[in-house]
């Protein structure tokens, strides 16, 4: 059965939209404001935003989860784990907390570090970025939900390309914020920077291959 396109976008995201299908409204208020910089992502809230996820994900047929970042190779990596754990009795069941929605850690040794610090020492940690949503990929018969993050030192040193990003839009919305505040806007909470690339007409072009006058 064909579906429309409004229907096939998104459709493996765990966007917003399914975050008030799958959350409590009271997780997702609180999410909310962990997005919006108001509050940090307490343990308990976590743990039930990675339940839905991972039910989320069961229902699109997933078996494994995986930590997903952009390491300083020019590539992305992941690091896969299973939903399945055993249990004492010989059986499995299907579980993923809080705890391992936020945290990973992946061997470091393995990426550049930009002179950061000698290979025998490398140890490297996956964070859960919360401002990009969850994703289903498949590949094959491999069903797999993505979790973004960024990937740091033990020292908090920055071994992607995300983390100055997302560092870089943290000062801006502080100084901007700041800066709007003593202008009289006082009820400015938060700053939201993006770019805007224009592509040149094609008259601009035709103008910037003209040789200058003297």
């Amino acid at each position: 059965m064909s579906i429309t396109v409004n229907e096939a976008f998104g459709r493996n995201v765990f966007n917003e939209a399914t975050m008030r299908e799958y959350l409590p409204k009271n997780v997702f208020r609180s999410l909310k404001k962990t997005l919006d910089g108001e509050q940090p992502l307490d343990p308990v809230t976590a743990d039930v935003i990675a339940n839905a996820m991972k039910d989320w994900a069961i229902a699109k047929g997933a078996t494994h989860y995986c930590h997903w970042f952009q390491p300083m190779t020019g590539l992305t990596a992941e690091k896969h784990d299973a939903f399945i754990s055993p249990t004492p009795d010989g059986r499995t069941i299907m579980e993923f907390s809080g705890k391992e929605l936020i945290k990973g850690e992946p061997d470091a040794s393995s990426f550049p570090s930009g002179g950061l610090r000698a290979t025998f020492e490398a140890r490297g940690y996956t964070a859960w970025d919360i401002s990009s949503p969850a994703f289903i990929k498949r590949n094959g018969i491999s069903t797999t939900l993505c979790i973004p993050t960024v990937f740091i030192s033990y020292t908090g040193d920055a071994l992607d390309k995300k983390t100055p990003h997302l560092r870089s839009i943290r000062a801006l919305n502080k100084s901007a914020t700041a800066m709007l505040k003593l202008l009289g806007a006082k009820s400015v909470k938060r700053v939201y920077p993006c770019l805007l690339y224009t592509s040149p007409s094609p008259r601009d072009r035709t103008r910037s291959r003209m040789p200058s006058s003297a």
